[in-house]
């Protein structure tokens, strides 16, 4: 029963290894994408130093974090104030854990996998919350608290479009959602759904035009203001992570996951999602670079009276839908009322 349990216990480490190295490569790789089409987009060259054509540039970049000094502020909370990068990083982690990659090709294959992922992209508001409050800077507190209240409101939103996949699929895995688009891809029928989906992913990840609690003009750098080093390079790498986790999992839940599109069965199955993710990041940048911030009270009407309506209105439509043509998945069950 021990050599079970052991070599069950090293197989998990291998593959989470694995998967922890492959994610900081990609990340790196991402940072140094995005910067180059950045460059492209403001019609300047970006990093083309270190390595040929600056492909080393971000691995330079994180040498250089790591061997400068870590600041504490005197005033701050040292032990939360050193805990929250690191929470961060863990956090954006350990949604991957769930999120398949082929068939079989899974970390853990749980049957709440959508649930799973929502209850971990809701803990990131304590982190931030956490760097905010232990910093004692005013600019920390309140970047943290635009944060806090951005990353609630698109999360119902986020919710009801979770609820709206569930009852097409009729399950919380994501491979039997996978599965479950291998005839038609979710983004057909359920098109506003996945935009709004997108844009809340963008809210989520702190990301432009919704950058609010980042914003310089302002806030200096908001909830992050007050650390250097590695505590800055953990929420640099934790917010990077997070925005290649949501390109996945839009991806899984709107675009057939690894099935490929219609005529090119010839290509691999491992190499479609991990084209989408690509396709989906773009996009984050693409939109970085073209749209401006919105103000604070735009971004919160957009959450409360415009996608959480929106959604909710869907979800009713959907439902109605499925009871009226008798589509229900096979394991709903609903009553004769007689």
């Amino acid at each position: 029963m021990n050599n079970h349990l052991i070599n069950f216990l090293s197989v998990i480490f291998s593959k989470s290894l694995s998967l922890l190295l492959l994610l900081l490569i990609t990340i790196a790789f991402f940072v140094l994408v995005e910067r180059k089409c950045l460059g492209s987009v403001q019609r300047r060259r970006g990093p083309n130093v270190v390595g040929f054509f600056g492909l080393l540039q971000s691995f330079a970049d994180g040498f250089k974090l790591i061997l400068k000094e870590n600041i504490v502020p005197s005033s701050s909370n040292s032990i939360i104030f050193l805990l929250s990068p690191i929470f961060t990083f863990i956090i954006s982690l350990m949604g991957w854990v769930i999120m398949p990659f082929g068939v079989g090709s899974v970390l853990i294959n749980i049957d709440l996998g959508i649930l799973y992922f929502f209850a971990v992209s809701s803990l990131g508001v304590y982190s931030i919350i956490m760097a905010g409050w232990s910093s004692n800077s005013k600019y920390a507190f309140l970047g943290a608290i635009r944060s806090a209240a951005q990353m609630i409101s698109y999360e119902i939103s986020m919710g009801f479009v979770l609820i709206t996949v569930f009852l097409c699929s009729g399950s919380l895995n994501l491979t039997n959602i996978v599965f479950a688009q291998e005839n038609i891809w979710y983004i057909f029928p359920l098109l506003p759904m996945f935009l709004v989906f997108f844009v809340s992913a963008l809210a989520e990840t702190n990301r432009h035009p919704f950058d609010l609690p980042e914003a310089e003009a302002e806030l200096v750098s908001g909830y992050n203001v007050e650390y250097s080093a590695s505590g800055f390079a953990l929420f640099f790498l934790g917010e990077y992570g997070n925005i290649l986790l949501m390109c996945a999992v839009i991806s899984t839940l709107f675009l057939g996951g690894w099935f490929p599109i219609k005529g090119m069965g010839f290509i691999p199955s491992f190499f479609w999602l991990p084209s989408k993710i690509v396709f989906l990041a773009f996009f984050f940048i693409l939109i970085r670079g073209v749209l401006p911030r919105y103000r604070y009270d735009q971004l919160m009407d957009i959450g409360w009276k415009v996608f959480i309506p929106l959604t909710l209105g869907w979800l009713c439509f959907i439902s109605c839908t499925l009871i009226s043509f008798d589509m229900l998945p096979n394991f709903m069950f609903i009553p004769d009322i007689k």
